[in-house]
């Protein structure tokens, strides 16, 4: 189905074959008792949070504890990559962008992928001690040296390394029980422009298309990925009428289909620039989901949220099964060993942030 077919359609009506939800945020420090009533709709699969949520641990713990008493299934997501693109910092550890394990890869791989692997367990592990599920990451792109977006934020600048560095980084992760969700698939590293702010067009070949699905693909293949987030980017030699994010041979097709990617895909903020060829927020809802997307992210705009919201309703009410992403919660058994630090864990978390620091992963 087309989006000019979407835009036309009585959406209410229409059944997703997937399940559908929603990823939220909220605008301050502490709820609201407008907050408490918005995040009751069942619709609201998880809660992402930004900078503007964030004063101090101390803060952030109350925060996630109070979001848990309100909605114990809900999902308590953050973009905490490292680099400049860490919402959490005063109090948390400050990694550097994933682009300095480049060089140490290049000199010495083994090394560089056992220092990724702990900045994936240190990363996450923080991040389960204030409450928080999951981060959105690693970033999968290839760097080409070209992108306002991704630059840094980008492991390497070949697939390869990409693969090796992100999947020993993902290894972090699982250690300390946290899922990965890779990004931007299928890649957008070779664009200039920002999707936040307009609608990028990758006029690549499928050739060179191929090579940058090569993360995604290999990773897929490994199991490593639980969640994946599309582009807001148009590639006209697979799809030229639909950015990633809104287009069924993208997620139908290639990633469930010809990767045989079975986890849960995650819509990039719908309010961004780059999703604004979806329609309003409400047909944008609908476009996403049945081009296959299971979570709708939407941020910064609690009366778009809410259009998104009732998008999902009218889903369900038409039969579309409610996404379910407290699986995703690290255990309680899990959460509370990281809370309740022992000597051995303190020796052990000081170990890593050493060996982190010596090679200038993270700030001392």
């Amino acid at each position: 189905m087309t989006l000019n077919t979407i835009l036309n359609t009585k959406l209410n009506t229409m059944k997703m074959a997937q399940p559908v939800g929603v990823i939220a945020d909220i605008g301050g420090l502490e709820l609201t008792a407008e907050d408490k009533t918005f995040l009751q709709q069942p619709e609201i699969s998880g809660l992402i949070f930004f900078a503007r949520n964030y004063q101090s641990p101390e803060q952030l713990k109350t925060l996630t504890a109070e979001l848990r008493a309100v909605r114990p299934d809900i999902l308590l997501t953050v973009d905490q990559e490292g680099g400049r693109v860490q919402r959490f910092r005063e109090g948390f550890t400050r990694f550097a962008p994933m682009m300095m394990y480049e060089a140490i890869y290049e000199n010495d791989a083994q090394r560089a992928l056992a220092l990724a692997k702990d900045g994936g367990w240190l990363l996450a592990s923080e991040l389960i001690e204030h409450g928080v599920d999951l981060t959105f990451a690693p970033v999968l792109d290839i760097e080409r040296d070209c992108s306002q977006v991704i630059g840094d934020r980008a492991f390497a600048h070949n697939a390869e390394a990409v693969t090796a560095l992100a999947g020993a980084w993902i290894n972090g992760l699982e250690s300390a029980g946290m899922k990965a969700v890779g990004k931007h698939f299928p890649g957008h590293g070779a664009v200039v422009a920002d999707s936040h702010k307009e609608l990028p067009v990758d006029s690549r070949s499928t050739g060179e298309l191929d090579y940058d699905i090569q993360p995604f693909k290999a990773l897929i293949a490994d199991n490593k990925l639980g969640g994946i987030m599309p582009a807001h980017v148009v590639y006209p030699a697979v799809d030229s009428e639909h950015t990633a994010g809104f287009s069924a041979i993208w997620l139908q097709n290639i990633l469930r289909k010809q990767l045989g990617f079975t986890g849960t895909i995650f819509s990039d903020d719908l309010s961004m620039e780059g999703a604004a060829s979806g329609g309003d927020f409400y047909q944008r809802s609908f476009a996403a989901a049945n081009a296959g997307a299971n979570a709708l992210v939407v941020c910064n705009n609690r009366e778009a949220a809410q259009q998104v919201i009732n998008a999902a309703r009218d889903m369900h009410s038409a039969g579309t099964q409610r996404l379910d992403l407290s699986g995703w919660i690290p255990s309680t058994k899990r959460a509370k060993n990281i809370n309740n630090t022992t000597a051995a864990n303190n020796e052990l978390t000081e170990a890593v942030k050493a060996r982190l620091a010596n090679a200038g992963l993270i700030n001392p």
